[in-house]
């Protein structure tokens, strides 16, 4: 992973914006119900990115609003050279299995992710609720850089178990897997973004790997949106939108459809928070 740093992230699509500041119109604010469908391509991995964003959360996050807050942690302090970092776990959250998160198991999750933080050189779970990390050099931006979708937070430290077996604490838990083919994700009752995210009953995510074809499922209603390269077989034939323009797209959607004002980090989707954010605005 490259290096993350304040800017990169408030200049990312991971701020993207549900409500802008001046209001929007109540037909187009987010609403509960329905299943989200989404046609993506095999080469890009994309399936597997946004399925693990709508399962697992992070220690923090950038928010649809593009502030940074807390995520799984509900506060979190440096020390005078930023070296030495304590983060305080929001308390009662649960992992789809039951369990309920504690401080050894970020711990552990940090661990694994040794090879993406390696400034990292201690991690300790201060008491259930509470972990310290000790970074080799200070940096300011470790609450920033923890926002990275890739440095999920999972049971004992399992961060890396297949798609099917995923157990995190995100809005949607693993419904039906076919890895790298399908995924079907249902959204957990009483979660702690309960309104404030994760609008939708269900997300689907399919793989078609002719971009044709995607084009003609979502032309005919079988997917609510599709990663495309081009309009064709769209333009004069329905009701869409192009992100980030017709000229230069990569997703097309439904304007049925409610959707953040930007769509990713660096590249369409890529900060897999789709199946939080995004909203049916007919449910």
């Amino acid at each position: 992973m490259t290096r993350l740093d304040r800017r990169s992230l408030f200049t990312s699509g991971a701020a993207a914006a549900l409500l802008t500041a001046s209001g929007v119109s109540l037909d187009a604010a987010p609403r509960s119900g329905g299943r989200l469908r989404l046609a993506v391509a095999r080469e890009d991995d994309t399936l597997n990115r946004v399925a693990r964003g709508a399962v697992f959360d992070t220690l923090t996050e950038v928010a649809p609003d593009g502030a940074l807050r807390g995520e799984l942690t509900s506060h979190w302090q440096g020390n005078s050279d930023a070296r030495e970092w304590l983060f305080d776990l929001r308390q009662g959250v649960g992992f789809h299995d039951g369990t309920t998160l504690g401080a050894g198991d970020v711990a552990a999750s940090i661990q694994a992710h040794s090879n993406v933080l390696q400034d990292v050189i201690a991690i300790e779970a201060v008491d259930q609720w509470q972990v310290r990390v000790e970074l080799k050099h200070g940096n300011s931006d470790l609450p920033y850089i923890l926002a990275h979708p890739a440095l999920i937070i999972a049971p004992n430290g399992q961060v890396d178990l297949p798609l099917s077996a995923a157990v995190g604490t995100g809005l949607y838990r693993v419904g039906r897997v076919q890895e790298g083919r399908h995924f079907l994700g249902h959204r957990v009752k009483s979660h702690y973004k309960d309104g404030s995210a994760g609008w939708v009953d269900s997300v689907e995510i399919i793989v078609i790997p002719r971009a044709d074809v995607r084009a003609e499922a979502l032309r005919d209603g079988y997917v609510d949106v599709a990663s495309l390269p081009l309009p064709d077989g769209l333009l004069g034939r329905g009701d869409f939108q192009y992100y980030p323009s017709a000229k230069e797209m990569a997703l097309a959607a439904h304007h049925g459809i409610g959707v953040p004002k930007n769509i990713g980090w660096q590249s369409a989707l890529d900060d897999g928070r789709i199946a939080e954010r995004w909203w049916k605005l007919r449910a």
